[in-house]
């Protein structure tokens, strides 16, 4: 027997075991969803937050600070993703909710946690975000808070700065921050809480005012400015349109609260959105907060002795994903599963507007969220991915199917920024003097267009039969072209890092027709291949955001060897030695029950630079913006579904590679049949 087709009995034992294991993993009503793991400051926050609002609960603060522990690293730190550096502001909310929950000071892992901090300078030298939840409790001064007044909120769409200009997350995090910089409550906590012991000095001698930039000139001293002015202000007495804002701000958050309680699908508007309204008087018993706090219990995943907190959920990501990858994998279009998949995506499309409007104030509804419950922002990469999955799969009613694909294709064509891409919430969100503001360090002030949601959308694009010539197209591959970097990778905004946005434009490209053995395509290939690691597989840390010796580099995980193999593949790579070396790879670490193992972080939320695009180099000790390879400013990710189905995606569009077919130009009403046996055309799994 040839090692050729032994290679393809390899390839079907792992593809069938890894398309069991996906399958056993949908829930009854259609969807998948895995945990989304990110950093201990969830369940810090979560505690805090229960304080704040007077529901503590003994039992589940145990098991939130049994969690944080684990989570603690032998030199007493915690950090934003696995193998991180040990991070200040992490470490200094964990020790904090740890001493709220009554471990002592003295316990060894606290006083290694207090070498830590104190090392980095202690209280004085964390982030905003992290200053104002100490603030809340009195362990911080909200005068060494930045200012930002209230007045925002009755600033026009219009003028040089409103609250249209900051992302949709941003946005809808700062409205209910500006009720408590205006409030400035303050909750009482045991002196045993107390965390004197984190500042350098004595804080009747620690200095609170905000870092003065370096530059001289420039938006960041402009601000600075502001600020120093700002806070002259703060201290009058009277301010004739405070109360409007706060009511103004106050109507917002309401108005904005989702059908689960939520705010925005995720943690920090939604904590922060609880907390303001608690202060402007609602009961934790009045319907918002009640439902607010409810729906916070779908991020909650509790156990025996520990229990975690989301950031958010991804079951409207995940889903259309996992259907992809089954469909790679020779499912039928047609098998029940995935009609259930197909009837539970088409009923989440929304049809009703959302902040996105005011930059597009004449284009329909019609995208898909990435949460539950988030109708007031829909996704663009998610709409992408559910279009694809739609339009392969044979639901029981067309019509309907092509109705929702349309509505879905022109909210998308209709959210194309001016520079031909497209970003993940909003259209032209780039006023980039926001990323400025003393206030803004936190993750990512901005949305503008991405090369990854890009490449996804030019995808859908190219599969619906759009191509070269049509305006949108050009314009967007003009814009993809422009973003490649000079080594040949593409920049990952949401997913780490240069993999992944190869991984997204190349399969786009080769969607679309291009010549994938251009100069431009080759350097990409050639990129990846440089950068196989000698185990066959990729990997690439969560530091290459900032330390360009991390480019490409790291260990090997499914995720990312699997999207640098779906490049390869198409880019006419299938039958070179790398891309062998891979799948060997992948097969090779496949668990017993078909899943793989990957403990690290290969999604991105925030990479830290503020901008939210990537920068025109890396920034060095002295930048306005410079963080370490801890992302101090950053938000990553680990999907506990990416080590599942991308896999399974590269593995069958490489099974299809050695069977001769091209997965472009399948039937539109039947499923892909190996001739191995392994799956039939007459009923498939």
């Amino acid at each position: 027997m040839s090692d050729h087709i032994l290679l393809e009995d390899v390839l079907d034992n792992v593809i069938a075991k890894a398309r069991s294991f996906l399958l056993d993993a949908q829930y009854p009503d259609g969807y998948w969803i895995g945990e989304l793991e990110s950093n201990p400051t969830m369940e810090a926050e979560y505690l805090l937050l229960t304080h704040f609002l007077g529901v503590a609960d003994a039992d589940r603060w145990g098991k939130l600070s049994n969690h944080i522990l684990e989570k603690q690293r032998e030199d007493g730190t915690w950090g934003q993703f696995f193998g991180a550096p040990g991070d200040l502001s992490t470490s200094t909310e964990c020790y904090f909710a740890l001493k709220l929950a009554g471990l002592p000071a003295d316990d060894p892992r606290m006083r290694r946690a207090r070498d830590f901090i104190l090392s980095k300078g202690g209280v004085p030298n964390t982030r905003v975000f992290t200053k104002i939840w100490l603030s809340l409790f009195g362990q911080w001064k909200w005068k060494g808070v930045p200012v930002i007044p209230a007045e925002l909120m009755l600033l026009p769409s219009w003028f040089p700065i409103s609250i249209y200009d900051f992302s949709s997350w941003a946005r809808a995090t700062i409205t209910p921050i500006l009720v408590l910089m205006d409030k400035k409550p303050v909750r009482p906590v045991p002196e045993s809480a107390f965390i004197d012991e984190l500042y350098p000095l004595r804080r009747d001698l620690t200095d609170y005012s905000v870092k003065q930039p370096g530059k001289l000139i420039g938006w960041e001293t402009f601000f600075y400015a502001g600020d120093v002015v700002l806070r002259h202000l703060e201290r009058l007495p009277w301010k004739p349109t405070r109360g409007q804002a706060i009511r103004k701000a106050e109507a917002w958050i309401v108005d904005h609260q989702e059908a689960d309680g939520g705010w925005g699908g995720i943690q920090p508007p939604w904590v922060y959105s609880l907390m303001a309204l608690y202060e402007l008087g609602y009961a934790v018993d009045d319907p918002v907060i009640a439902t607010g706090l409810a729906g916070l219990e779908n991020f909650i995943i509790e156990e025996e002795e520990t229990m975690r907190v989301q950031a958010c959920v991804s079951p409207l990501w995940d889903t259309p994903l996992a259907v992809l990858a089954l469909l790679d994998s020779g499912v039928r279009q047609d098998h029940p599963d995935l009609m259930r998949a197909g009837d539970w995506l088409a009923k989440e499309q929304v049809l009703e507007g959302g902040d996105w409007q005011v930059k597009a104030k004449s284009v329909s509804p019609g995208g898909w969220a990435f949460e539950f419950h988030n109708d007031l922002y829909p996704d663009l990469d998610d709409t992408a991915e559910i279009i694809m999955a739609l339009h392969r799969l044979d639901l029981p009613s067309q019509w309907e199917k092509r109705q929702a694909i349309d509505r879905g294709v022109n909210w998308v064509l209709g959210m194309q920024s001016s520079n031909g891409g497209w970003a993940a919430f909003d259209k032209d969100n780039t006023k980039f003097l926001i990323s400025k503001i003393p206030f803004a360090d936190f993750g990512e002030a901005l949305d503008p267009p991405s090369v990854d949601v890009t490449a996804h959308v030019l995808e859908m694009l190219a599969v619906l039969g759009y191509g070269t010539g049509d305006r949108a197209v050009d314009r967007a591959v003009e814009f993809v072209l422009s973003e490649q970097e000079v080594d040949g990778p593409w920049f990952g905004r949401w997913g780490v890092n240069y993999i992944y946005g190869t991984g997204a434009v190349l399969p786009a490209l080769e969607a679309l027709g291009l010549d994938m053995s251009a100069e431009f395509v080759r350097r990409a290939t050639d990129w990846l291949k440089d950068h196989q690691n000698p185990d066959g597989g990729w990997g690439e840390s969560c530091a290459s955001y900032v330390d360009p010796s991390f480019r490409g580099r790291g260990p090997s995980t499914a995720s990312q060897t699997a999207w640098a193999l779906i490049s390869l593949l198409a880019a006419g790579e299938g039958g070179q030695d790398p891309t062998t070396r891979g799948f060997e790879y992948l097969t090779s670490t496949q668990q017993p029950d078909g899943s793989w193992d990957e403990p690290y972080f290969t999604g991105t939320g925030f990479p830290g630079y503020r901008v939210g695009q990537r920068l025109d180099r890396y920034l060095i000790p002295g930048d306005p913006g410079y963080q370490g390879n801890e992302l101090p400013n950053g938000f990553m990710i680990n999907y506990h579904m990416y080590r599942n189905y991308w896999p399974l995606s590269a593995l069958g569009r490489y099974r299809q590679f050695l069977t001769g077919v091209d997965r472009r130009v399948l039937p539109k009403s039947s499923s892909l049949e190996y001739a191995s046996g392994v799956y039939t055309g007459a009923g498939g799994d």
